[in-house]
């Protein structure tokens, strides 16, 4: 394609002529007078010009209103997404993209608190911050809501071309609907967690589909279930009918969502996007994941106790490629728990699933409360064979995507699905915490069997956090407990005598999410924090959830004392010493 053509679009003009699908175009017309610089192509669309690389596909929605916008190619959509699109099932990996449409009240229902509006008279808003690696913007005097996707990788790409946006002749002012507007109207949300409680058949699609579509499968498909991909930054399509109003919708008229996030792949696979292959890391990576998965349910209606499952694309294993993903899922799985929604996991039952099986009962990895897998053998059920054990998540844990990438039609709507069948219930164990009880003391001393006391309440209390059912924390140090503590040892590579000394307590009192802390910084890491050096160092650290003076001194103390890096930050290697019991 030439790096000099000027390519326009006007709602209801087509003037891209597609030869097939969105995968080839025709020569379009002589470049106009205001042609782009080099390597470089301007579309217009509603008032609004903008200019991308040459080699982007341009796709005009009126010419072909049914096309799937994906991302996983570079391309420029411009008109209003068809209600319903066609899109294979599976579409994974992310490379760029932007969707420039009308402001209507069916694409305002996509705006969110991060949706930028451009000041009167500009086309381009400055410092838009992305969610989600997704940066939307409002251009009001265009009248059009621009949707620009990307990874960490295309960033840059994205922003340079968002800022080469200029108005033109045509463009006509068209107002989002603002948040106090919306305010007024009944607040949309789910019709309770999701999936809930179900036992039944389910399919997932690449987009969600149309009101339309939902309601014809509803009344005459044998699915009860869908699976949508709301949150991520390797997702594939864009999701134009995704919107609180569309999830409001369905789980009123009954039907189950699968809310799933599609972020970091293993890092042993060739996808761009990829978990760090450090264990302490990819954790870290895991957190960031979930927090955006949060932010993506709350502002769809789905609410607290929802599952929310991460996709992690079929890997060929390695003993570090294993570690990365199960830390990954890790850190997954405490943020969620924080925000009191539930951990799932999608993937191959042949490598994820088997992985995560392997170290069901490994305290070093918090365990996902789902399991959702793709063990493609046409069987409606949620057996795993030889993947994993079945006494594993089988307290209605399980969905099984039994058949992949096959279109079925009902009521005139044909889909490209995956046919899955689900046994998940509301009332799936969550891994316990402590929060309420008493963690903070001026010294953590050793119990073992025998002890008693608020201490020993304590240590049932964080191995019971851990996994390890010690029974009810009653404060008393009985066998129950001394398996329990054996067994947490055991994982962490600790002497496994079921005594809680200083090692084992700084294990515990050091569990959960790892961000990098430093002086200034405030919150429930911090406590943590305090709370194991206390246990490490054997001297009283002020447990207050503020890193002042005295716990960076502390800090500084530990690392010197462990042959770490002396600079007073618990980062990655203070948090992992702590953590192993050291």
């Amino acid at each position: 394609m030439s790096s000099r053509k000027h390519w326009r679009a006007r709602a209801g003009t087509a003037v891209l002529a597609l030869l097939a699908g969105i995968g080839a175009f025709a020569v379009p017309a002589p470049a106009l007078a205001d042609s782009p610089s080099e390597n470089r192509q301007t579309v217009s669309y509603h008032g609004y010009r903008i200019e991308v690389p040459a080699d982007w596909k341009v796709v005009d929605l009126a010419e072909n209103p049914r096309a799937c916008l994906r991302f996983d190619r570079p391309a420029v959509y411009v008109g209003r997404p068809a209600d319903q699109n066609d899109c294979p099932a599976r579409i994974v990996g992310r490379t760029a993209g932007i969707v420039v449409e009308p402001i209507t009240a069916r694409s305002a229902g996509q705006a969110t608190a991060a949706t930028a509006r451009t000041p009167r008279g500009k086309a381009a808003a400055p410092s838009v911050a992305s969610s989600n690696d997704t940066i939307q913007i409002a251009v009001e005097d265009a009248g059009v809501l621009v949707t620009a996707a990307h990874t960490p990788g295309t960033e840059s790409l994205v922003r340079d071309a968002l800022a080469s946006a200029e108005l033109t002749a045509g463009a006509e002012r068209t107002e989002l609907p603002r948040a106090t507007e919306k305010a007024q109207t009944a607040p949309l949300a789910a019709a309770g967690p999701q999936p809930g409680s179900y036992l039944g058949r389910g399919f997932d699609a690449c987009t969600a589909p149309s009101q339309a579509a939902m309601n014809a499968w509803k009344s005459s498909s044998p699915y009860g279930a869908v699976g949508v991909y709301i949150s991520g930054s390797f997702r594939g399509c864009s999701q134009p009918n995704l919107t609180a109003s569309w999830v409001t919708n369905q789980t009123n008229n009954g039907w189950r969502l699968i809310p799933i996030d599609v972020g970091r792949q293993a890092p042993c696979t060739n996808y761009s996007l990829k978990m760090s292959s450090d264990p302490a890391t990819a954790k870290s990576q895991g957190v960031t994941a979930a927090a955006g998965a949060i932010t993506a349910a709350s502002n769809l209606g789905i609410p607290a106790g929802s599952a929310i499952y991460s996709d992690i694309e079929a890997y060929t294993s390695t003993a570090s490629c294993k570690a990365a993903v199960l830390s990954y899922l890790s850190g997954w799985t405490e943020r969620l728990h924080s925000s009191g929604y539930v951990s799932g996991f999608y993937s191959s039952a042949a490598s994820g699933i088997r992985d995560a099986a392997a170290e069901y009962n490994n305290s070093a990895y918090t365990r996902v409360d789902h399991i959702f897998y793709a063990w493609w053998n046409g069987a409606a059920d949620t057996n795993t064979g030889s993947y994993v054990p079945s006494s594993y998540w089988s307290g209605h844990q399980r969905i099984h995507q039994y058949v992949g990438e096959v279109t079925e039609s009902y009521g005139g709507y044909s889909i490209n699905i995956d046919r899955d069948y689900l046994d998940v219930g509301t009332g799936t164990p969550q891994q316990p915490t402590c929060t309420g009880a008493n963690l903070d003391f001026t010294a953590y001393t050793t119990v073992q069997s025998g002890s008693n006391g608020n201490l020993v309440k304590a240590a049932q209390c964080l191995l019971k956090a851990a996994g390890h059912d010690p029974g009810t924390p009653d404060g008393i140090f009985g066998p129950d407990t001394t398996t329990a503590a054996r067994n947490f040892q055991s994982g962490k590579g600790l002497t496994a005598d079921g005594v809680v000394g200083p090692k084992t307590w700084t294990a515990l009192l050091s569990r959960g999410t790892t961000p990098t802390v430093q002086s200034g910084s405030t919150g429930e890491a911090v406590t943590r924090l305090q709370r194991a050096l206390t246990a490490a160092l054997g001297r009283t650290v002020a447990i207050d959830g503020d890193f002042g003076s005295g716990t960076a001194q502390a800090v500084r103390d530990y690392q010197s004392s462990r042959g770490l890096a002396n600079d007073g930050i618990a980062g990655p290697a203070t948090w992992g010493a702590l953590q192993s019991g050291r």
